[in-house]
C-alpha cells in the first residue's frame, strides 16, 4: 500500500508517518513544502499523476494559536481551503482509494451541549477568534462528502481533540495553549522570574490528547473505518485550562507564580469530544496527560528553539 502523507514535517503528519513505519505492509510517501507546494493545483495535479498513491493522509493545514488566528484569518481561509481541496481533487482524479481528511474540534459551534457529538456540526455559531480556519475545515469534511455522493469516492474525515506532543509548534506568539505554556514557563525557569502572566481566565475546560494516540487512531480509522459521518478522536476526559498549567509547571519545574490576565481572550468555554463512534472500532486513548506532557518537555528541549531562547 503506497500511502502519501501530506504535512509530514508538522507534529500530525510526523506522527502518521512514524505509525505507518512500525507498520508492515505500507510504504510511505512525503514531500516537503520546497518539493511541492501543495496550495499550487498544477504542481499537486502533476505530483499525482506521477505517484499515484492509493490512500491519501491529510494532515497539511497552516495552523495556529487564537493569536494568530485572529491576526490572519484571509491566510488561514485561503490556505486551508487551497491545500484540501487540490489534493482531494487530484487524488480522486489519479486513482486515491482512500482519502482521510483531517479537520478540528473547533468546526463546533462555541456553545453546543457537551461532550460534543458530531452531530453538532453547523448547529450554532463558532467561536469567532478562529473562525476562519473553523470554515475551512467545514468544507474540507463537505468535499469529503460530495466525493462521496456524487462519484462514490471512499473520502473520511476525522476530528481531533487538542493536541499536543513532539514536533509542536513552541512559538509563544502562533502557538497553541500547551506548547506555549511550556515555552514561557521554561523561559521563566531559566531567567529566575518569580511570575508568568497567561492568557485568559483559566477557566475554560479543554482535551489533550497526545499525538501518537491521534497517530493509532488515525490508522485505524483508515483500516475499518468507511462511512460519510465525520468520527470525532479525542480523550473524553477533560480539564481546566489553569489546572493544565499547573501540570506543564510541575514538568518544567518552574517554582514561580502564574498570574492570569482575565483581559485577554478564553475562546470557547469548554471543548470535551463524545467518542464513542471511535472507541466503536477499538481504539481509545491511552498517553496519560502528566506522562504526555513529560515527554514532549523532553522533547523541547532536545530539538525546539525555543528551549535555547
Amino acid at each position: 500500500m503506497k500511502i502519501f502523507v501530506a504535512g509530514h514535517r508538522g507534529m500530525v503528519g510526523s506522527a502518521v508517518v512514524r505509525a505507518l513505519e512500525r507498520k508492515a505492509g505500507s510504504v510511505v510517501v512525503t514531500q516537503t513544502r520546497q518539493q511541492l507546494d501543495l496550495t499550487d493545483p498544477v504542481a499537486v495535479d502533476r505530483w499525482f499523476a506521477r505517484e499515484k498513491p492509493e490512500q491519501v493522509v491529510d494532515a497539511a493545514a497552516r495552523v495556529g494559536g487564537i493569536l494568530e488566528n485572529s491576526r490572519k484569518p484571509v491566510e488561514f481561509l485561503l490556505d486551508n481551503l487551497r491545500i484540501q481541496s487540490n489534493l482531494m481533487e487530484s487524488a480522486f482524479r489519479h486513482g486515491c482509494k482512500k482519502f482521510l481528511f483531517l479537520g478540528s474540534s473547533c468546526i463546533y459551534p462555541k456553545q453546543t451541549p457537551q461532550p460534543i457529538l458530531e452531530d453538532s456540526l453547523l448547529t450554532g455559531p463558532l467561536e469567532p477568534t478562529n473562525d476562519a480556519y473553523a470554515l475551512a475545515k467545514i468544507t474540507g469534511i463537505r468535499l469529503a462528502q460530495a466525493f462521496r455522493d456524487e462519484y462514490g469516492k471512499s473520502a473520511i474525515s476525522a476530528m481531533p481533540t487538542n493536541l499536543y506532543g513532539p514536533g509542536d509548534n513552541f512559538d509563544p506568539e502562533t502557538s497553541h495553549a500547551l506548547p506555549g505554556m511550556i515555552t514561557k514557563l521554561h523561559r521563566a525557569k531559566q531567567r529566575g522570574e518569580k511570575e508568568v502572566v497567561l492568557w485568559g481566565t483559566g477557566a475554560p475546560r479543554r482535551e489533550w490528547l497526545h499525538v501518537d494516540d491521534l497517530a493509532a487512531g488515525l490508522l485505524v480509522l483508515l483500516e475499518k473505518y468507511d462511512g460519510r459521518d465525520i468520527v470525532n478522536v479525542g480523550v473524553g476526559e477533560d480539564l481546566t485550562i489553569r489546572d493544565l498549567a499547573e501540570k506543564v509547571k510541575q514538568a518544567v519545574g518552574f517554582t514561580g507564580a502564574i498570574r492570569w490576565d482575565s483581559g485577554k481572550p478564553d475562546g470557547t468555554p469548554r471543548k470535551l469530544l463524545e467518542v464513542s463512534r471511535i472507541r466503536k472500532l477499538g481504539w481509545r486513548a491511552t498517553i496519560p496527560v502528566e506522562q504526555g506532557i513529560r515527554s514532549t518537555y523532553a522533547w523541547f528541549l532536545q530539538n525546539a528553539p525555543e528551549a535555547k531562547g
